[in-house]
């Protein structure tokens, strides 16, 4: 999961893509970077850290001109601690090639030693990213040789990116000199929106166009939401903001990580035609009659959520089964997301680091906690432990999601079957596990379908962690086991606190 976003405006845009990457925070904390273009020329400046650390006024300084893209990175493949894997990427040839990625390539590994083998391509880092611009690089060229490049070759080379590549990605790129390049993968896995604004004339007037992840990053910076990127489908916009799309993929279907609206998501994002917050509201009116069917609503005193994905589930729990809803865990707004921290020693230290509990809330008190989903549950054991420690009588702990029994391949880090606490064990057991008095977990079948009766058009979800169906049909278990020991070995790095000294191509700014 990561946060991206790009704009063609006539006004200068490094203010505007810091800006959108903040609103866009919540989907990586552990890097940032910005290209800008004017002219032929771009200017990058990327780093380790969050945005308000990684951009300082000197760089912004530094990222002239009217059209960029920037990234907010959660690493899945790759080193988190190797500042060279932080994105954008960049290639020389053909035209000058910058991209931002948000998803992961299941067939990278293969794709790495094809593009050496074949198509004579060095990939320096372990970053897919790099396999991604270097593989839509490689077919620009072949689209566009010794003809001029329009908005039609860009699409050929999508539509040979599209046969190659497997996975889920949504994707930015600037070509220099030319324009804009989205695209989203065959399924619709990852999202993207695209936007715009009428500039006023004291900023030089015209169209701007901006294509982000969520719509909170449009609307939170002053544009119109146009549409979603529909799946496969790629837009080229030129820099005078014309708009050109197509669709680039055969046979496409809509099919969307659930696990956006669970979790990942802000709740005021709408995404493929569905307000999260809503999703996530149906979501705790069915939770709440798995609490029915499991306990008599009289055992329970309140219901308190775990800040902050939860809260709306948690309100429509309290409200069926006719108790309370309160505030009992205060949050540090400080302390990054715990789910999208590298390093299981750095997530468990952080948990007590978060949340603090408010005494009065619970002592005394049988508590219904209710929390979007149980992951690898070292947060929910520490949880459940600090509602006891607060005077508890009983805990109950309910999750808004299906158990997480399979990693997911697609960009979230699930990476490893040892490490989710539902894999392998039952409700019961892992109830024993939190500590809770009881353990409520919603129902797949259930999830599907009050969130798709949000948008009927589509036609199904992306929610392999929840029931085990990997969409795109190429994972294959030698695959899963590669992605698997890549990523193990990737945490054991970031664990250590290991740099790998590598040879760096791209263009940055020394801190």
């Amino acid at each position: 999961m990561c946060g991206i976003v790009g704009v063609i405006s006539k006004a200068p845009v490094n203010q505007l893509i810091y800006d959108a990457l903040l609103l866009l925070q919540h989907r990586g904390q552990d890097a940032a970077g910005i290209v800008t273009m004017a002219g032929t020329q771009c200017f990058m400046h990327k780093a380790r850290g969050m945005v308000k650390d990684v951009f300082r006024t000197r760089n912004m300084r530094a990222l002239p001109g009217s059209v960029g893209l920037g990234q907010v990175r959660y690493p899945t493949a790759g080193n988190a601690f190797n500042e060279e894997e932080a994105q954008p990427f960049y290639v020389n040839a053909p035209y000058g090639i910058v991209l931002v990625h948000n998803g992961n390539l299941t067939n990278a590994h293969a794709l790495k030693k094809e593009l050496f083998d074949v198509d004579r391509r060095h990939i320096n880092t372990g970053s897919d990213t790099e396999v991604l611009i270097n593989i839509l690089a490689h077919e620009m060229e072949l689209a566009g040789r010794d003809v001029p490049l329009t908005p039609q070759l860009v699409f050929r080379a999508v539509k040979a990116v599209h046969r190659r590549i497997r996975g889920s990605y949504a994707v930015v790129a600037l070509i220099a000199g030319y324009g804009l390049l989205a695209f989203r993968d065959p399924y619709g896995i990852r999202p993207l929106v695209v936007g715009e604004a009428d500039l006023p004339a004291s900023e030089g007037g015209g169209r701007e166009v901006m294509v982000a992840s969520e719509t909170v990053a449009l609307e939170g910076t002053g544009h119109k939401v146009l549409r979603d990127v529909a799946p496969g489908e790629a837009i080229f916009i030129d820099l005078e903001g014309t708009i050109h799309a197509e669709q680039c993929a055969q046979a496409p279907t809509l099919n969307p990580c659930m696990f956006e609206y669970v979790y990942l998501a802000r709740p005021d994002s709408v995404i493929d035609g569905i307000s999260v917050y809503q999703a996530r509201l149906n979501l705790g009116e069915t939770l709440a009659q798995r609490v029915i069917n499991t306990m008599p609503p009289s055992e329970i005193d309140v219901v308190i959520p775990i800040p902050e994905s939860s809260r709306p589930s948690a309100m429509q729990v309290a409200q069926k089964i006719g108790k309370p809803y309160r505030e009992g865990f205060v949050k540090n707004r400080y302390v990054g997301r715990t789910f999208i921290m590298p390093g299981q020693s750095v997530r468990k230290k952080s948990v007590r680091q978060k949340l603090n509990a408010i005494v009065q809330e619970f002592k005394g008190r049988n508590v219904l906690l209710v929390d979007d989903s149980i992951v690898r549950g070292t947060t929910s054991k520490e949880i459940v432990q600090m509602a006891r420690e607060a005077g508890a009588r009983k805990v109950y702990m309910a999750s808004a999601a299906p158990p997480v029994r399979y990693p997911n391949v697609y960009g979230i880090d699930m990476p490893t079957r040892e490490e989710l606490i539902a894999h392998g064990r039952s409700v019961e057991q892992i109830r024993e596990y939190i500590g809770a008095d009881a353990l409520i977990y919603q129902d797949v079948d259930a999830m599907k379908r009050v969130v798709k009766q949000l948008n009927p058009k589509i036609q199904g979800f992306e929610a392999s962690c929840f029931d085990g169906v990997y969409i795109t049909g190429d994972v294959s278990a030698a695959d899963f086991e590669a992605i698997e020991q890549q990523r193990t070995e990737a945490r054991q790095d970031d664990e250590e606190g290991s740099q790998r000294s590598r040879l760096t191509l791209q263009s940055r700014d020394e801190p």
